[in-house]
């Protein structure tokens, strides 16, 4: 008796781009077809951009100091330390309040000798609001440290409490190929493919703002709650879809790439 395939036929699109062709023979394996549409564009280290805000960090300190991601920390402690401003950089963390999101963000403030006064336990942004709605921010002056993408949700909610926000990015974006994203948009428009794997928030939001800014956004949205399913890695990703109005997604328990297929492979079985 033939072994029935979970993906049998599916056509199941890839956005990162790591690991491809490790994930396509997963999923060629599985029975299915991968499309590899990459909307990860390139994250890099700007280090010459930054360099102004983090001079006007140490000159004017803040109340709050938010950090979203491990590497940024080290990044911006090592970027100081080149400015010969390390010493002064530490010492506006310390005399803040630090939050931070997600495990290796705790890791990383602790090697600099720093407990963050709220954390979010999931490692999501809503889970870091969460974690500081009843804190008072208004009129305060609030750090966010970020990663590649503006986090307009996490922005907006500091801005809500009356609080002055910087934003420092230590690594930034530039966004995917245009015709990729056009034609991924046109391909989700028509039904030309069955699953849609996500494994960052940035191609979440690359996506979906380029299918704002032409229009579709709704569209896209109503293809993912109907025919498409979307796919998450984890729960950050995952949280950027629903920001976006998706809610009908899979996220494996086992947050790997390699899980997320096998996990699409066991939804289409059942």
């Amino acid at each position: 008796m033939q072994k029935v395939l979970g993906l049998s036929g599916k056509r199941v699109v890839i956005c990162g781009s790591r690991k491809i062709e490790e994930i396509s023979t997963l999923i060629e394996k599985q029975g299915g077809v991968p499309l590899v549409r990459s909307l990860q564009g390139t994250v890099f280290l700007a280090e010459k951009e930054i360099e102004d805000d983090l001079r006007e960090f140490v000159q004017t300190g803040a109340d709050w100091v938010i950090f979203t991601t491990g590497i940024g920390i080290e990044t911006l402690v090592h970027l100081s330390a080149k400015l010969g401003l390390e010493d002064p950089f530490l010492k506006q963390i310390k005399k803040a309040s630090v939050a931070s999101r997600g495990y290796k963000t705790r890791a990383a403030l602790k090697k600099i000798g720093i407990t963050p006064v709220a954390a979010a336990e999931d490692g999501t942004t809503k889970g870091l609001a969460l974690a500081l709605e009843n804190f008072g921010f208004t009129g305060k002056r609030v750090l966010i440290q970020l990663h590649g993408e503006t986090a307009p949700v996490l922005t907006q909610f500091f801005e809500d409490k009356g609080a002055v926000v910087q934003k420092i990015l230590p690594y930034q974006h530039i966004a995917p190929e245009k015709d990729t994203v056009e034609r991924l948009c046109k391909e989700l428009q028509n039904h030309e493919c069955d699953a849609v794997c996500f494994t960052t928030a940035t191609q979440v939001r690359s996506l979906f703002e380029f299918a704002r800014i032409n229009g579709v956004h709704s569209a896209i949205v109503a293809s993912f709650m109907s025919r498409i399913l979307a796919v998450a890695v984890g729960k950050v990703t995952a949280e950027a879809l629903k920001e976006e109005g998706v809610d009908r997604l899979l996220v494996p328990e086992n947050e790997r790439m390699g899980a997320m297929i096998i996990e699409l492979s066991q939804f289409y079985k059942v």
